[in-house]
């Protein structure tokens, strides 16, 4: 990324010649994290990162993508400079989780995620696995952030369909403190959950929030509960998971320009 010695500010080429950076952009461009799902090719991946690495400081890799490529594709990630979220939502008895996790922090990735749904033994089991790899492999210690509840899903669905009781922000709440109590770094939840859960939490917990639809354009219609990027932040998200806002465009000119304008909403909250 070319910065200039004066403002530390990057010019990025975009449709209007020169897009400037600011440095609450640069801060900005490092909380928001792409989905890479539903390409075909290792060369599609390298080509979208390539494109849009100016833009965004991290990459999720999630089943799709992983279940194609394997952690090659991690490596390729790595190898243009950008962080990686394995979004593989680990979900399983606590000894197969630990190990899964163990795996992940092999592979460098800057976060990874567990289902908090599965219960505080394996998601201790989770961060064992990860402080493991450390351990034994000298590798920096990932975020451990669990899963509360799915944006796709709405309180009908968590009522009727799940046979949960009580609100979403109460089932939210109640997931993200047992993941506080036993060691995670944060939680992936909606951003519009966040007014209600964040003051009961500690400081320096992360919050995760997919759903996050575009400054001029919508998110896809399986995400039923969602924000601005300005918005997410404001709320106090920490890491914003903006997908088709971006690479819903036709064009590369025209991705660049919907992720500068997500950096521009965000900058006025940083």
């Amino acid at each position: 990324m070319a910065e200039s010695d004066e403002n530390n500010s990057s010019f990025v080429s975009g449709v209007a010649g020169e897009f400037e950076l600011s440095p609450k952009m640069l801060e900005a461009r490092a909380r928001i994290c792409l989905p890479l799902d539903g390409l075909k090719t290792v060369d599609a991946v390298r080509e979208r990162v390539t494109e849009l690495r100016e833009y965004v400081g991290m990459f999720k890799i999630g089943k799709e993508l992983f279940t194609r490529f394997g952690p090659e594709v991690v490596s390729l990630v790595h190898s243009l400079g950008a962080e990686v979220f394995l979004d593989l939502k680990y979900h399983d008895i606590p000894n197969t989780v630990r190990g899964a996790s163990y795996a992940a922090a092999e592979l460098g990735v800057y976060m990874f995620n567990v289902h908090a749904s599965g219960c505080s033994e394996m998601l201790e089991a989770a961060v064992t696995g990860a402080k493991d790899a450390v351990n034994y492999l000298g590798v920096r210690m990932p975020k451990v952030i669990g899963v509360t509840l799915l944006t796709s899903i709405d309180q009908k669905q968590l009522n009727g369909e799940l046979g949960v009781n009580g609100t979403v922000s109460e089932y939210v709440m109640r997931l993200a403190k047992m993941s506080e109590q036993v060691g995670l770094d944060g939680i992936v939840c909606s951003a519009a959950d966040l007014s209600s859960i964040k003051s009961e939490l500690s400081d320096g917990f992360v919050y995760v929030t997919p759903g996050i639809k575009g400054v001029d354009g919508a998110v896809g219609s399986d995400q039923r509960r969602v924000m601005t990027p300005g918005n997410a932040l404001q709320d106090g998200s920490s890491v914003l998971v903006i997908g088709r806002a971006i690479t819903g465009y036709a064009s590369p000119d025209e991705r660049k320009m919907a992720a500068y304008k997500v950096l521009e909403d965000m900058a006025k909250y940083m």
